[in-house]
């Protein structure tokens, strides 16, 4: 108990919508977890089909929490976040499976050093042995949009075993100072899906804190379960969310370029790309319509 009182809490948020399988296998992998400060909360985010009695019954060290309708990723994620108690908080998506001491690392290096404001570890495809999925990442070009994460599908000879800062955390596993929510705000919830965590990152960057990548910790990502790989859905927030993003992060000049790119080179490219798939085309022009209609779009949620 000296122990647990010595460590700073970490906060563990994670969001439950129709797996509750997949979150059970999480929160069995979080049983196992070394670090001895820690609670969990589970947010059921409105699940229309399988019922969460299961988290409830087999796992009551998990904080339940339910919303009776499915408020996207940072909605949902907020739910969670107003009821934290911890000094550091971690959002983990219920698609993972951590090592017993994935938490340890992660928070000596936020101790370390005050002007960090997220985390985030390496992250392992889970089907995939020793593939990386993430391993830190370039900065997101502002005019195109585009970045890549480090390290994306490589095998991992130890090539990324530095501590490093980086650009943009990973939004299946990122840590960061609960101070940070009381002083710039929750999750914006106009996202739904997707860019969730750049949005967020970009205000954390903003306000003077440094983003940084742990290779000492790791998580396994079951990457995909939710929305699949190539749904509509997927391609509705993708686009949608790409404008959006912009649209509250980047201003002057480079905010007419980066539309000028989007609008003459992306978007008609995407057009004859899924020209002759319905679905996926419909997303797309829903999406861009969805900003050309909704104007109010800076203001953000406190804690």
């Amino acid at each position: 108990m000296e122990t647990a009182r010595n460590k700073p809490m970490v906060s563990i948020v994670s969001i439950n919508y129709d797996q509750p399988v997949v979150t059970c296998e999480m929160l069995d992998s979080l049983r196992k977890v070394t670090y001895p400060n820690f609670e969990t909360i589970i947010v059921e985010n409105g699940s229309p089909t399988k019922k969460p009695d299961q988290i409830r019954d087999n796992y009551p060290e998990a904080k339940l929490i339910i919303s009776k309708e499915n408020l996207g990723f940072a909605g949902g994620n907020n739910i969670g976040l107003k009821e934290v108690k911890g000094d550091y908080i971690l959002l983990l998506n219920n698609d993972t499976e951590v090592p017993a001491d994935f938490l340890d690392s992660m928070v000596d290096l936020m101790e370390s050093n005050a002007e960090i404001g997220i985390v985030s570890p390496k992250i392992y495809y889970f089907h995939e042995k020793n593939v990386l999925q993430y391993a830190g990442t370039s900065p997101i070009d502002p005019i195109t949009s585009r970045g890549r994460h480090y390290g994306n599908k490589e095998v991992d000879t130890g090539q990324f075993d530095e501590v490093t800062e980086t650009y943009y955390p990973h939004g299946a596993c990122m840590m960061f100072r609960k101070s940070i929510l009381e002083e710039l705000g929750l999750l914006y919830e106009g996202y739904f899906l997707y860019y969730e965590e750049y949005d967020f990152t970009e205000r954390v960057r903003k306000a003077g804190y440094k983003i940084y990548f742990q290779p000492n910790s790791y998580i396994l990502h079951k990457e995909s379960i939710s929305t699949g790989k190539n749904s509509p859905l997927k391609t509705y927030y993708l686009n949608r969310n790409r404008l959006l993003f912009l649209r509250r992060n980047v201003e002057g000049l480079t905010f007419y370029l980066a539309m000028a790119y989007f609008f003459i080179i992306s978007f008609p490219k995407n057009t004859l790309k899924y020209l002759f798939n319905k679905e996926h085309l419909s997303a797309l022009y829903r999406g861009v319509s969805w900003n050309i209609i909704n104007f109010n779009i800076h203001k953000n949620q406190q804690l």
